[in-house]
């Protein structure tokens, strides 16, 4: 752990602490590491969880970032998730490990609806941000959980804090481009709240049903719901995961 720290802290530059206060990143203590980088270290030093909970505990930035590229989603249970769901104090912490970590744990859709009904800003933000990357992620999980989640969409639209709303509409829209029936579905769920007399709702209501109804995304979606050419002998490859924020 002191050996990545130091390689972490001789990367840091003035130039990346300035970037990640224009983008809203408050973090007390951050040596100024782009995410990149981070993530090529992660690589080198592969699966090790007792690394990752003690990167955790420094409290540096980028150790906290570096903890979700070497820990075992496999091995995770829902009190650690709750432990580290507990310590986010930006968007961009919570973000990364419900992208990279968190989708990947069998534990994720208990977390996306008990994290939902909580107070805490990035608490509840992180059910939103997970629910995005499992929509994004999972090609194997049916239409029915993500149905069922434009539920907690809707309940958790009125919430006026900047990070909730754009978390719940991040999950809106990123539900919305699994398919052509969960399209449907989400279109319904963002008209409803466009149409809203909440202003936070209306936001987050009209931001998706631009993206959703944009010509772009339509083509996405089609693209993902028509029938695939079977191969000969093998079975079709599971999609990669991609980075979206």
């Amino acid at each position: 752990m002191a050996d990545a720290l130091a390689w972490l802290e001789r990367r840091g530059t003035r130039r990346s602490r300035d970037a990640m206060a224009r983008y809203g990143i408050v973090a007390p203590k951050a040596f100024g590491v782009p995410v990149g980088v981070i993530r090529d270290l992660g690589k080198r030093l592969g699966r090790d969880r007792d690394l990752a909970a003690g990167l955790w505990e420094t409290g540096w930035y980028e150790a906290r970032m570096l903890a979700a590229f070497v820990d075992d989603p496999a091995r995770l249970t829902p009190a650690r998730m709750d432990r580290l769901a507990r310590d986010f104090d930006n968007w961009a912490v919570c973000d990364h490990l419900c992208f990279h970590l968190f989708d990947r744990s069998p534990h994720a859709w208990r977390k996306i609806e008990q994290w939902s009904a909580r107070d805490e800003e990035f608490v509840k933000r992180a059910a939103f941000a997970l629910l995005a990357s499992v929509a994004l992620h999972d090609r194997e999980t049916p239409d029915a959980p993500f149905r069922k989640s434009l539920r907690l969409i809707a309940r958790a639209a009125a919430d006026e804090r900047n990070f909730v709303k754009k978390g719940v509409s991040w999950a809106l829209r990123s539900v919305g481009e699994r398919n052509a029936a969960l399209h449907e579905a989400a279109l319904v769920t963002a008209t409803r709240l466009a149409a809203s007399s909440d202003g936070s709702a209306r936001w987050i209501g009209s931001d998706a049903v631009r993206q959703l109804g944009s010509a772009a995304v339509k083509r996405r979606v089609a693209s993902r719901s028509a029938p695939r050419p079977a191969r000969s002998g093998r079975r079709a490859s599971s999609v990669s995961r991609k980075q979206h924020r």
